[in-house]
């Protein structure tokens, strides 16, 4: 069925930043089949949308996170990262079945949705759970089981089955909308044998590697202290970036790090609300994007953000990076837009079907309601896009052509129904 979204100005985020005013997108079997003017003849189109007063564009794409944490929003804030995770995190996660995860997910979900994420990278447990939600929501999710190492060979090996176990069977699922990866949650909570283990799957089952990285300064030191090197230094000596890998965080690195990932092309999924709420720092984003280094946007768990609305980060990540530089010019709007876009399907490995409007790639966009006060002037929509724009200004979300939210209203998911079910979870888990 052919459908056209008419009379939109239309942020294409190409190569070439290209916006159409009077534009139009038209898609075809999840994927797009024309960009460019609204054209005078509609009648080839089987349905047509009016975007009057709309912007359109690619729908972000959400590097990293953990959605079955949403059920922790608000229960540990001002911490440090060792005694957010160890006293607080770990012992409530460590109570979470397959339940628990799924009105967490379902929740986590049905913000993106409402806040214009359509991709999502997720490293949790209960992931049969995890996708099961994503397959019914209509989402796109690249899923990963995180493995964390602290307990007996016989449950790391274990942990290990599951892992592979459920990217192979998911990979490519819900009509290739779900992706998986490989995850050792870090090099501080895997053993080197075990991440070279988990690497061997990843390779044996052609999916990348996802692993959190030089997120604090003490889990740098923590590195040295236990393999006598750093964690850039340590991952590479492993063979890890000889793989496909995507790493959270990359706060703490020197300039001979940053050409090591540039050198690898490694993959950096960049947290600024997460890392400046847990005081583990700020990444070196520029100096990173000027080596070529791929930095994406992610929001981390809305246990530490506490939120899933990347159009936070995604202000962020074009102010901070001025304000501790001293140099107005560094991460513009257009980039910042490209991290939350382009870069990001890059550091998905799918930057040939995803994160920018143009002919072939799938029809996953947003539409925004420019006809409100903090849009006006109607003068440069990527300006109003990162600097102006809430995440709540998106009316409509589409996955590979199919409306998952229309005019504000939910078409896939049941917000009441979620909102019931956090909270009596969450309840019980406290008691």
């Amino acid at each position: 069925m052919m459908k056209i979204i008419t009379n939109a100005t239309v942020i294409t985020v190409n190569e070439q930043n290209e916006v159409i005013y009077n534009g139009a997108v038209g898609f075809d079997g999840g994927k797009i089949t024309y960009v460019g003017k609204t054209p005078e003849d509609l009648s080839a189109y089987d349905e047509i949308i009016d975007g009057t007063n709309k912007y359109l564009m690619p729908g972000f794409i959400n590097t990293h996170g953990h959605v079955g944490m949403s059920l922790l929003r608000g229960f540990a804030d001002d911490l440090p990262l060792k005694q957010w995770l160890e006293d607080k995190m770990w012992p409530m996660e460590g109570q979470f079945t397959a339940e628990h995860v799924k009105w967490g997910t379902a929740i986590s979900i049905i913000e993106m949705i409402r806040t214009g994420t359509t991709t999502f990278v997720d490293m949790y447990d209960h992931m049969e759970t995890v996708a099961q939600e994503v397959e019914a929501s209509g989402m796109r999710g690249v899923l990963c089981r995180g493995v964390i190492g602290f307990c007996s060979e016989e449950e790391r090996q274990q942990k290990l089955q599951e892992a592979a176990s459920f990217a192979s069977r998911w990979n490519g699922a819900a009509n290739g909308r779900i992706h998986t990866m490989m995850s050792p949650h870090a090099p501080y909570t895997c053993s080197p044998e075990y991440i070279q283990q988990i690497l061997e799957k990843a390779i044996e089952l052609n999916v990348p590697l996802h692993i959190h990285m030089s997120e604090s300064k003490a889990e740098v030191e923590q590195n040295v202290q236990d393999y006598g090197v750093r964690p850039v230094a340590h991952l590479e000596n492993l063979g890890v970036f000889n793989h496909p890998t995507l790493v959270a965080h990359a706060v703490h690195l020197t300039d001979e790090e940053i050409d090591t990932l540039a050198k690898y092309n490694v993959k950096v999924a960049h947290n600024p609300i997460s890392n400046l709420k847990l005081a583990s720092g700020v990444a070196r984003v520029p100096e990173m994007l000027a080596k070529g280094v791929c930095v994406s946007l992610a929001t981390d768990s809305s246990a530490s953000n506490n939120n899933l609305n990347l159009f936070e980060e995604l202000k962020l990540a074009a102010i901070l990076h001025k304000g501790v530089s001293y140099d107005p010019e560094v991460v513009p709007a257009e980039e910042a837009l490209r991290m939350a876009t382009r870069y990001a399907a890059d550091a998905v490995f799918q930057k040939d079907s995803l994160g920018s409007l143009e002919v072939g790639k799938k029809a996953d966009m947003i539409m925004l309601n420019a006809a409100q006060a903090h849009f006006q002037p109607a003068n440069d929509p990527i300006s109003h896009v990162v600097y102006a724009a809430n995440g709540y200004d998106v009316t409509d979300t589409i996955v590979d052509g199919h409306f998952l939210m229309k005019d504000k209203e939910l078409i896939t998911m049941d917000e009441q129904k979620a909102i019931a079910e956090v909270n009596r979870v969450f309840a019980l888990l406290k008691q």
